[in-house]
């Protein structure tokens, strides 16, 4: 379940609940019991890993810019 952080403007502490997304912008009171609270947009993490290799270039070496190394004029 997907946890989500929010700050309270009255105490400033910042805080976690979890809830279904389908939940997520409902409105969440701080622990103190404030109900005047701002939801916190956080960075994902993003790990573990693969066991499919890394997608190869095409065209025998690097560059490719805005228009796949064909000479942007």
């Amino acid at each position: 379940m997907p946890r989500y952080d929010y700050r309270c403007r009255t105490c400033d502490d910042t805080f976690e609940v979890s809830r279904p997304m389908a939940e997520s912008s409902a409105p969440a009171d701080c622990p103190a019991g404030h109900s005047d609270t701002v939801k916190l947009l956080s960075a994902v993490a993003v790990g573990g890993t693969s066991s499919a290799p890394a997608p190869a270039m095409s065209g025998g070496g690097g560059g490719g810019g805005c228009c796949g190394g064909g000479g942007c004029g």
